[in-house]
């Protein structure tokens, strides 16, 4: 099944997690998560300072981008407490069947490996539900927390931009993983 096919963007169940969309009332938790610096500064997209109105605008664009086919996110949650963790997601390039996973993890949760758990089922749905042949992810050399979470959801160190990207006036390099479907097992 591909994106297009599907209707509704699904929730997904992990051992201690819930993906599920996001939703406008998630925009404040997005906010407070999304504006601390530390995230800000080992993400490419996330802006620093984090304005008001800046969740909304983005939890706005998912709907139409799956239905588009050209991207799936997902808020991280607790079952219990619908707490808001993080977000997750795959941008899709249906032309070349393959996608970019990214994600970031509020500081308050660093280091549980929710992020990992959240990846692997991800990575998942990806391989199984979309019919993806590729799926890769880049980060900072600088957060080599986020190149763990790479390596331990199976996909392999395909080489460095040197001082590929700028960021707040230094340049970083950008560390590249991959994984095909053929390399992924359950």
């Amino acid at each position: 099944m591909n994106l297009n096919q599907e209707k509704q963007q699904p929730t997904i169940h992990t051992e201690r997690l819930i993906l599920r969309p996001f939703m406008l009332s998630d925009a404040p938790e997005v906010q407070r998560l999304a504006s601390d610096r530390a995230i800000a500064a080992v993400t490419l997209t996330i802006p620093h300072p984090y304005e008001d109105g800046m969740a909304e605008d983005w939890i706005k664009t998912h709907s139409k981008a799956f239905v588009e086919g050209k991207e799936v996110v997902f808020a991280i949650t607790f079952p219990e407490t619908n707490i808001l963790c993080g977000a997750i997601g795959l941008l899709i390039n249906r032309e070349h069947n393959r996608a970019e996973l990214g994600y970031w993890i509020g500081q308050p949760f660093w280091g549980n490996g929710y992020c990992t758990e959240a990846a692997l089922a991800i990575v998942k749905y990806g391989f199984e539900s979309l019919g993806l042949h590729r799926i890769h992810s880049s980060h900072f050399s600088s957060n080599p927390a986020s190149g763990r979470v790479m390596q331990k959801i199976g996909m392999r160190y395909e080489g460095c931009l040197r001082q590929h990207l700028l960021k707040w006036g230094n340049f970083e390099d950008r560390v590249q993983y991959g994984i095909l479907k053929s390399e992924w097992k359950i």
